[in-house]
């Protein structure tokens, strides 16, 4: 089967390629970028252009709105009426641009992102300001071309007598780019533009002392000089802008803050929505009432609150947690030589000249051809006159105009064009043609010529003029500065106590990770019942709190864990909490929790004993472990652990100076007994150092932290379940690092192995659970005092029961 005729057999990519590579310049050069010259994206210019073509201008009455979208879209733009009408009604809301280039009567939307009324009902005409980005459009100063079906023809760019693309920004998303450039002030902006024009090699610190920042047509406050001074170099930086905010006192000592700027492009209904959700979600305690009290008179959010509230921490937490403070984001990328570009402040001023200097050069064209034609006719007429009987006499005896026009050329030596203008004069012309009026007239286009030219051959003559314009403008358009600018951007901290309610609380820790803090009510409803949890757990710490303390949680791994008690889920007594893991994705599989411990303040002076199952401890101040800034999702270390089998079997927390010692006891039932202050105190990530001599395969089963001097006794639990109790003071005090004394007499056949090591104290009962999940109970008081050689007495049956499986501690009320 042969080809038909014209079909083109091509792939997939390139088709996709070629088509979307036409379609994203499109977007990005006749869609969403403003041209660096006017500041206008295409949909802008045209609603303009078409706009002022239909005399729809600020001296006219007001014209329905409908009518002018319709006229847009038939001649200029073939697009959505929606997207017309919707840029239309962009361009007159005085909180979006700084200096609004459209009036509108009716309903053109609010900064709550309520929709404009529909286009039938609303009535619209162009500002006096957008008079003078059209000015001088009809003297051959821009570019035009054919409109989409060649009737009608448009501007590429509109003559523009300030610098709009700064004074009312643009933002825009086009294929491959965006844009994001903020509001100026107008005057401000005229004033840089004059003394670049002046100074073309002007410094931006220079230019930054005319135009020192954004102006937005909200106000606000915004912060970060250096920030913004980047931002003007190189198109792209980041600043923060934040509202206008007052404390005003209320009566029986309470305050409110009242809002009365809010940050550019923020919508307030979702705002006050945002803040009055803290109040109801209990993010946030503090706030009794959030108000949006704006009206005609201007924009004002009041958040009232309760008694004795620090307002200032409530405002900082607002600042941080809601839009009432944003980052601004500058991305300064505009249509530049038919090229998106991002451009700095310098090259859009720049851009603006070069295009002003074009216009004003093409305008003074224009009008210098216009007054030299003018002129030509004058010098024509005043000829006439002064033989005004011959004219006429050669007139009358002329066959037609054009005979008539041929005539007076040939016998007075008129041009075509002064022939022309002396047949078409009408004879009611002749009574008040007064010579003199000629005359001034010539003379007056005889300065204008010489004054045009002078601009056309002087850039210095043109760029006064160019000034003088601007310097009108400003004159007529100028407002005060709206945005305040501070320098440094300010520091927001938030106090735990401004936000969290003081409250007692119950708090629960188990062995394998899982964390909640209970209300007093719910622990005293069901503190009898057990805490549901799997079975191989078990609570490791359990007390009374408050919502405003502090937890260290370490584990078996090397890991410390922080929480702030109010971060810990909030559940009845009996339920199971939430496990670490959920927030902190890198622990371990098996890995334990070996100590909790409470506190309200870092201490300067406490620090922690930590001691590993393979023979090493260390000491490391408290401090270590202040808040980091990632504490919800990564734990710190609190030691290297230089092995995978190595873990962490003891942790305390103790006073720099208490005079300790240390007692460790392992499997193969050695006790070392030492000064702890022979133990040197290092840093959070360091190893530390050896702690005992172990033998091959030996490993310390616990590391006592006890009071130098103190009559305590131990309680021995060996893996065959025999328990025996013993003093301290048995054995006698050697070195760190050495092997240590027999804690127990060894066996020639099943020996006894250490399983666990208990600091006898009174309110502890021990619990021996055997393999067959047997709990045997043991008060240290009923068991008699051995000596160091002794291996204790049986307390499970080792044939029935099997070998112990775990020992733990309780304590009794």
């Amino acid at each position: 089967m042969s080809e038909r005729q014209g079909v083109q057999q091509l792939t997939l990519e390139e088709i996709m390629g070629d088509r979307f590579g036409r379609y994203s310049k499109y977007i990005i050069q006749d869609r969403a970028l403003p041209d660096i010259r006017d500041g206008l994206k295409p949909v802008q210019r045209r609603i303009l252009f078409s706009m002022n073509k239909d005399g729809n201008t600020f001296e006219k009455a007001f014209r329905k709105s409908a009518k002018s979208v319709g006229n847009i879209m038939g001649n200029y733009h073939p697009h959505g009426d929606s997207s017309i009408y919707e840029a239309m009604v962009r361009m007159s809301q005085d909180w979006k641009l700084r200096n609004p280039l459209i009036e509108m009567h009716g309903n053109n939307g609010s900064m709550d992102g309520d929709p404009p009324a529909a286009m039938r009902y609303t009535e619209a005409r162009l500002s006096e300001l957008s008079g003078e980005l059209l000015t001088d459009i009809e003297k051959e100063t821009v570019n035009f071309v054919w409109n989409f079906d060649d009737t009608e023809k448009e501007p590429t760019v509109l003559p523009a007598k300030y610098p709009n693309l700064l004074v009312n920004g643009s933002t825009g998303i086009s294929a491959g780019y965006a844009t994001e450039i903020p509001t100026h002030n107008l005057a401000e902006i005229i004033d840089g533009t004059v003394y670049l024009i002046d100074h073309p090699n002007a410094s931006l610190d220079k230019l930054m002392e005319f135009i020192p920042g954004p102006d937005f047509p909200t106000g606000g406050i915004l912060q970060g000089k250096k920030e913004l001074k980047k931002a003007y170099e190189t198109g792209k930086g980041k600043v923060i802008l934040r509202s206008k905010t007052a404390i005003e006192p209320l009566k029986a000592g309470r305050e409110q803050i009242v809002i009365t700027e809010i940050p550019y492009e923020v919508n307030k209904a979702v705002l006050v929505k945002k803040m009055d959700e803290l109040r109801l979600n209990r993010r946030l305690e503090g706030i009794s009432e959030v108000r949006d009290e704006s009206d005609r008179t201007g924009l004002r959010i009041v958040v009232e609150l309760k008694k004795e509230v620090d307002a200032e921490g409530i405002l900082n937490y607002l600042f941080k947690n809601t839009d009432l403070q944003i980052n601004y984001n500058f991305n300064m990328v505009a249509i530049h030589k038919l090229r998106p570009e991002q451009v700095g402040l310098k090259t859009v001023l720049d851009a603006y000249i070069d295009h002003r200097k074009d216009v004003i050069r093409k305008r003074s064209e224009f009008d210098l051809k216009k007054a030299k034609n003018r002129q030509h006719i004058v010098s024509g007429l005043i000829k006439a006159l002064s033989i005004l009987d011959q004219v006429i006499a050669t007139i009358r005896g002329s066959k037609d105009k054009k005979d008539a026009k041929m005539n007076l050329v040939k016998e007075y030596d008129f041009t075509e064009e002064q022939a022309e203008a002396i047949v078409s004069l009408q004879l009611y012309r002749l009574t008040n043609t007064d010579i003199t009026a000629l005359e001034k007239e010539s003379k007056e286009l005889s300065e204008l010529i010489a004054k045009l030219q002078l601009i056309l051959n002087n850039e210095k003559e043109l760029l006064n003029v160019m000034k003088t314009e601007l310097r009108e403008v400003k004159k007529q358009y100028k407002t005060p500065r709206l945005t305040k600018l501070e320098d440094e951007i300010a520091e927001i901290t938030i106090e735990t106590a401004v936000l969290i309610p003081q409250e007692d609380v119950m708090v629960s820790i188990t062995k394998e990770g899982y964390a909640k803090r209970s209300s007093l009510r719910s622990y005293s409803a069901s503190k009898e019942d057990t805490i549901e949890m799997k079975e191989t757990d078990r609570l490791i710490f359990s007390s009374q709190l408050n919502t405003h303390d502090h937890l260290l949680i370490v584990t078996n791994k090397g890991n410390m864990i922080y929480r702030p008690v109010h971060e810990l889920i909030d559940k009845r007594w009996k339920d199971v909490g939430e496990h670490f893991s959920l927030s902190i994705t890198s622990l371990g599989m098996g890995e334990n929790i070996v100590a909790v411990f409470p506190y309200s303040e870092i201490s300067q002076t406490k620090q922690f004993v930590f001691v590993t199952k393979e023979g090493m401890i260390k000491r490391t101040q408290m401090k270590e472990f202040d808040v980091w800034r990632t504490y919800k999702s990564r734990p710190t270390l609190c030691i290297k652990l230089k092995t995978d089998t190595d873990e962490i079997i003891a942790a305390d927390l103790i006073e720099e100076n208490s005079h300790k010692d240390v007692l460790l006891v392992t499997n193969m039932a050695f006790g070392l007994y030492y000064d702890l202050d022979e133990v040197p105190v290092v840093g959070a990530r360091a190893a530390g150092v050896k702690s005992i001599n172990l033998k091959a395969d030996d490993f310390v089963v616990d590391g006592l932290i006890l009071d130098r001097g103190e009559d305590v006794t131990i309680t021995i639990v060996t893996q065959r379940g025999s328990i025996k109790r013993m003093k301290v003071s048995e054995l006698s005090k050697l070195g760190r690092a050495k092997r240590g004394l027999m804690v127990l007499r060894e066996l020639k056949s099943n020996p006894h192995r250490v399983f666990s090591v208990v600091k006898n104290q009174d309110n502890k009962m021990i619990h021996i659970v055997a393999e067959n999940n047997k709990v045997y109970q043991v008060n240290y008081k009923d068991l008699p005092i051995n000596d160091r050689q002794s291996n204790g007495s049986f307390i499970i049956d080792e044939k029935q029961d099997g070998s112990v499986k775990e020992v733990f501690t309780e304590i009794i009320e």
